[in-house]
């Protein structure tokens, strides 16, 4: 069998009961988790943009989009994608060489779900499936240093929950998979460098790009079966050998995914831990700080610190460069002693006070970023970090963290599951829809897929903000 054609018969011969009870425990969370961030996201300006879009040229169809209207499935996996997406305070797993958000996988599996009126347990089959495969291809085929952005191993595996889904056979999920890893690549270009809107995007429209080709595969359009090992596979474009034994791809590896505390890309989330501890400990304040020492591992710098990939972390004017800056994180963090949503608003990154601290941390260097190899090698089972605050009278204050609450060799409670839903939720769902969709997640294995979009349905978006004349 060709690569494609391996996968394919994986996805046919997975079942329920492959899932231990702890990662279906664990799988609930994080679907609890991504609906918050989902309805987190309805306040956010390019929200506005996808939602005006659909609403003029996508008006009905089988699929829900969260909110109450309704669309055809690939529509719906691009708008429920963009709100799961766009807050970046989703679930994250990280492998030695590249990390990803398995709950980008959510959009695309919901809205096949829906279309087939599949039972709790055969979305949760699903879903598993499609974080397992993500979670596999970012462990054993990494593409981030050759310049691909992790929408590569994500268009897989949404093929691949998607065609589970829609029972296909495994013919049909073999070209499901060939026409989406030949046709929805993207670069890490759009992760790297000043950052834009379409960071919060770019999954989302994987996920509809990999809906439309999945349906197509299974009205019996064939793609390259050779897409892996080819002689212009990706396999020879990438530098890596996909050559692996499908049965070994553990689905109970959800049990190693992270939640997020803190509203920020998951490599800062230690560190922040750490500041918050520091300046709640001895009351920091930022007119007492001389300078601020971080010592942080590898992908840390990499991605939001100096790094090749980080671009301009010292120049923050977006919500988008402002939550993969670990310079503005521990600002906003000693300022406001939070890191939530709420530190992301145009207003509050403009705002005087953490654009002052900003500029004298570039002009003095008052933060400094350092990297120690010994975090380095800990990594990705640990992320270290070491702050040391200088302050103004001469006194240090230091921390060393390993992890936060929340990374999974510290799992999030079911109860703090819920009240970070809570938090983020309840703009846009009263408390009975609240109380209602957290019910029907924790026992949506004796629930039907549509028990679950019916009441997303019910959530009460703002009205659009036309940006289109």
């Amino acid at each position: 069998m060709t690569r494609a054609e391996s996968l394919a018969a994986f996805v046919d011969r997975v079942k329920f009961e492959d899932l231990s009870d702890a990662a279906v425990y664990r799988l609930k969370h994080n679907i609890l988790d991504t609906i918050g961030c989902a309805l987190a996201a309805f306040s956010g300006k390019p929200i506005d943009a996808v939602r005006e879009q659909l609403s003029e040229f996508e008006t009905h169809g089988p699929c829900t989009l969260i909110g109450g209207a309704t669309g055809a499935p690939h529509m719906a996996a691009f708008h429920n994608g963009a709100l799961v997406r766009y807050v970046d305070f989703m679930d994250n797993y990280i492998a030695k060489k590249q990390s990803g958000h398995p709950s980008d996988t959510f959009a695309a599996v919901l809205a096949a779900s829906e279309y087939r009126n599949r039972s709790g347990k055969e979305f949760l089959t699903s879903l598993a499936l499609a974080y397992g495969i993500f979670s596999f291809l970012l462990e054993h085929f990494p593409v981030q240093e050759k310049g691909y952005d992790h929408t590569v191993q994500l268009a897989i595996a949404d093929a691949c929950g998607c065609s589970k889904s829609l029972g296909l056979t495994t013919a049909q999920c073999a070209n499901a998979i060939a026409i989406t890893a030949t046709s929805v690549q993207g670069l890490v270009e759009v992760r790297s460098d000043y950052l834009s809107q379409w960071k919060g995007l770019a999954s989302a429209f994987t996920a509809m790009d990999a809906v439309f080709a999945t349906f197509l595969a299974m009205r019996g359009i064939t793609g390259p079966s050779e897409v892996f090992e080819g002689v212009r596979g990706l396999e020879a474009v990438i530098g890596e050998n996909l050559e692996v034994a499908w049965d070994k791809c553990d689905l109970n590896r959800i049990t190693r995914t992270s939640l997020k505390t803190y509203n920020a890309e998951v490599h800062s989330q230690s560190a922040i831990e750490g500041m918050l501890e520091l300046a709640s400990e001895y009351d920091l304040k930022a007119e007492d700080i001389d300078k601020v020492d971080i010592n942080i591992f590898r992908q840390a710098d990499t991605i939001i610190g100096h790094g090749s990939q980080a671009g301009h972390k010292k120049k923050v004017f977006s919500k988008e460069q402002a939550d993969h800056s670990i310079f503005y994180l521990l600002a906003v963090a000693i300022l406001d002693r939070e890191v939530t949503p709420r530190q992301f608003t145009e207003e509050r990154i403009m705002r005087r006070d953490v654009q002052e601290l900003l500029q004298k941390v570039e002009a003095e260097n008052k933060i400094r970023l350092g990297i120690f190899d010994a975090y380095t090698n800990a990594y990705p089972d640990e992320l270290r970090c070491k702050i040391t605050v200088s302050l103004k009278n001469g006194k240090t204050v230091s921390c060393e963290k390993k992890d936060y609450y929340g990374f999974f060799s510290r799992p999030m409670s079911w109860e703090d599951v819920v009240s970070k839903f809570e938090i983020l939720a309840s703009p846009y769902a009263d408390r009975d829809l609240r109380s209602n969709i957290t019910e029907t997640v924790f026992n949506l294995d004796k629930k039907n897929t549509k028990d679950l979009t019916g009441l997303l349905a019910q959530v009460k978006p703002p009205p659009i903000q036309t940006h289109n004349s």
